[in-house]
């Protein structure tokens, strides 16, 4: 049986997102599992009481059924440089616990410190984020992502991003890019220069 995870962000007293955590875990259930009991979340997370002053990140592994619920201080990773990496067959439209793929990729980074995964043409995700890339103060995020993320559907929602698609050639049209996940906001991260995305190479297509 699959297993998914969902990592859900605790700051500033609270549990961020809820409610797109639960759509897109109870969407999952039901296109996996065929199931359609709804689960909700405020019923089973709870934060303990030596990390209720910090930002935690809170791990749920589940199937059909709530598995496991892991809380752990977060320490972000200090992402400067990136490197496009090509694979037309990737399939992340779920958030597996299962990285194969990515991992397989992640080892193509070279001197960069993560990858952006490039899909028929367009860019993606990186590894662990959604990207956003600034052009003119308006802020953009690839319309085809590998994963739809809660961050990236909250700055949907509010006008804060705006879907576009974009080749890497494209990439100097833009200022710099910012990582986003549920535990990143665009506030969160530094800016990558868009001179530090390294274009594709020979040897990884």
């Amino acid at each position: 049986m699959f297993q998914l995870i969902e990592t859900i962000c605790f700051e500033n007293g609270a549990f961020q997102r809820i409610p797109l955590h639960e759509n897109r875990m109870n969407r999952s259930r039901y296109h996996l599992f065929g199931r359609t009991k709804q689960l909700s979340l405020n019923r089973l997370l709870c934060i303990p009481e030596s990390l209720i002053d910090q930002k935690t990140k809170c791990r749920v592994t589940y199937s059909d059924q709530v598995e496991e619920i892991e809380y752990e201080p977060y320490i972000p990773k200090k992402i400067r440089s990136l490197q496009l990496v090509r694979d037309d067959t990737i399939d992340y439209t779920f958030k597996l616990k299962d990285r194969e793929q990515l991992n397989r990729l992640l080892n193509q980074r070279g001197h960069a410190d993560e990858i952006l995964i490039v899909k028929n043409g367009f860019i993606t995700d990186t590894s662990y984020t959604n990207i956003a890339f600034l052009r003119e103060g308006k802020w953009f995020t690839p319309a085809s992502p590998l994963l739809s993320g809660t961050r990236r559907e909250e700055y949907l929602q509010k006008n804060l991003l705006f879907p576009c698609m974009i080749r890497p050639d494209e990439l100097h049209f833009y200022e710099e890019a910012r990582l986003i996940n549920a535990m990143l906001s665009l506030g969160d991260t530094e800016p990558i220069p868009t001179t530090s995305i390294f274009q594709l190479t020979i040897d990884n297509g």
